[in-house]
């Protein structure tokens, strides 16, 4: 795991996240329709009990969605996302003080109102394309961006997506995205390659397994596996039945250079995250 070229602490919205260590990224969808969890909290109650599970499992970040990116979802509007956060996150962030948040959103108005309501990280599954405004948004709140590659939208991303080569393709995109980023003035940018998004059986895995191609000196990699298509094609499982298969996928991560791990389940992650850090400390 080489992290001599990583950023290492990043400041959220005056919150510190340490990626000295890989960080297990908690999800909580928000969501009537994610594909393994969608329309399972109903409540400010239920949300606030699922975020200290997390929390108590060793989470370093929790992600906030209000929009479903599976594929085929239907795109809401800025307006709907924000009706659908705010019952949730003033209560969130008085529960939770100490932990660093995150928003799942590509809108930019969505982005600065959830800054303005505490949120530390910014993450955009169009990595600054679905909405002209957002990187510059970001810039100038001065919090780390997640910027992940995604081929066409949610609605047809995964209708036959074609690449020549996918490594280099996602390689370059990702550079001029990290460039983009940059150039306006986003100073920590973390970098997806969006497995599942746009991508066959085939272009995740040489993704997961070619990371050192694509990967930028200086942005930490959020692997985001948890559960989806890429391991139930391979095992015949269904998302409720892939848990090991994720933590399978998380230690080929893990051993890659991932610094971010994006899950539903903390407890399991975090233990891969300690047992490959390890065994890693141990090798070197």
């Amino acid at each position: 795991m080489n992290v001599s070229n990583k950023k290492l602490e990043m400041n959220c919205n005056g919150k510190t996240l340490d990626l000295s260590t890989p960080a297990v990224m908690g999800i909580l969808n928000l969501t009537p329709d994610s594909f393994y969890d969608g329309g399972t909290l109903n409540s400010v109650d239920e949300a606030v009990v699922r975020v200290a599970d997390m929390v108590d499992a060793g989470a370093h970040i929790i992600d906030l969605g209000a929009q479903s990116s599976r594929p085929g979802a239907q795109r809401i509007e800025a307006d709907e996302e924000i009706h659908r956060l705010a019952p949730f996150v003033g209560e969130l962030m008085s529960r939770f003080p100490s932990m660093v948040f995150s928003i799942d959103t590509f809108h930019a108005r969505v982005a600065k109102w959830a800054v303005d309501h505490g949120i530390g990280i910014v993450n955009d599954i169009s990595g600054g394309h679905a909405d002209p405004e957002m990187i510059k948004t970001v810039a100038a709140m001065k919090v780390p961006y997640v910027a992940m590659h995604m081929k066409g939208t949610p609605e047809n991303m995964q209708v036959n997506p074609a690449y020549g080569d996918v490594v280099e393709e996602v390689a370059l995109a990702i550079r001029q995205m990290v460039n983009r980023c940059h150039e306006a003035g986003i100073e920590n940018v973390i970098i997806d390659p969006g497995f599942g998004f746009g991508k066959s059986l085939s272009h995740n895995y040489r993704l997961l397994m070619e990371m050192d191609q694509w990967s930028v000196p200086g942005c930490p990699i959020l692997c985001g596996v948890s559960r989806k298509s890429m391991i139930n094609k391979v095992l015949g499982t269904s998302p409720n039945d892939a848990l090991n298969g994720t933590t399978v996928l998380h230690t080929l991560c893990l051993e890659r250079g991932a610094s971010i791990l994006r899950v539903h389940d903390v407890r399991e992650a975090v233990e891969a995250v300690k047992i490959v850090s390890f065994a890693l400390s141990v090798h070197h």
